[in-house]
């Protein structure tokens, strides 16, 4: 099948905003006088804010409401969203995309506030756009429905889109959806395992590898 569509994951992605999430949530636990403990950062990655709040619940004893995390949490990151940037090779990959007239999404497991704020800071904000965030569908991922809706909203089917990911969960979600998925680990998580069947790429050159898989 004929990739006509490519569907990519934000945080860590496309936008390198990973460690500024992990900073907020840092910034939460100590204003309540919680030191974060050895590994929370690669747990969190992936995850929505309902799970990322559960983790720390759990794994910290955390006492903040949901609400209360996420009024804390979100505010940390939005004073500081404005620095984000694009994640190194991103823009390459956009402009070889550009170039060979295959639109693209984003979608991602982030609130639709934090999603638009990262977009916006980065410039990925063009008319049309699609983009789906975690409160545009029932089950964010590693559900299958954010991507299948990003696919619907598209006028594509799934077996025509290619997903890329950072994450176990967010490429679990694109296997769940039914597509071929690329995973783009960022330079420093060389250690996630990827699910079978994911196709694994170079850090450095993304490019190369949507050029075998869409061109081929």
């Amino acid at each position: 099948m004929i990739i006509r569509a490519v569907l990519f994951d934000m945080d860590g992605t496309l936008v390198d905003s990973e460690g500024m999430h992990y900073d907020a949530t840092e910034a939460v636990l100590l204003a309540a006088g919680i030191t974060a403990p050895p590994g929370l950062s690669v747990q969190m990655t992936g995850m929505s804010g309902f799970d990322c709040h559960a983790l720390l619940v759990r794994r910290t004893g955390l006492a903040l409401t949901y609400e209360s995390y996420v009024a804390a949490k979100y505010a940390e990151f939005l004073n500081k969203a404005p620095g984000l940037a694009l994640r190194r090779g991103a823009g390459d990959v956009l402009s070889w995309l550009e170039g060979q007239g295959l639109p693209f999404a984003v979608v991602s497991n982030s609130d639709r506030i934090l999603m638009d704020a990262s977009l916006n800071a980065v410039g990925l904000t063009k008319p049309g756009l699609i983009t789906v965030s975690r409160n545009d569908v029932r089950q964010g991922k590693p559900a299958a429905e954010p991507y299948l809706r990003a696919a619907y909203l598209m006028g594509v089917t799934p077996d025509e889109c290619l997903v890329v990911e950072d994450s176990y969960l967010g490429a679990l979600a694109g296997v769940a959806a039914g597509m071929r998925v690329i995973g783009w680990p960022e330079p420093h998580r060389q250690d996630i395992k990827f699910p079978e069947g994911v196709a694994l790429c170079d850090p450095d050159d993304l490019v190369s590898t949507l050029q075998t898989l869409i061109i081929s």
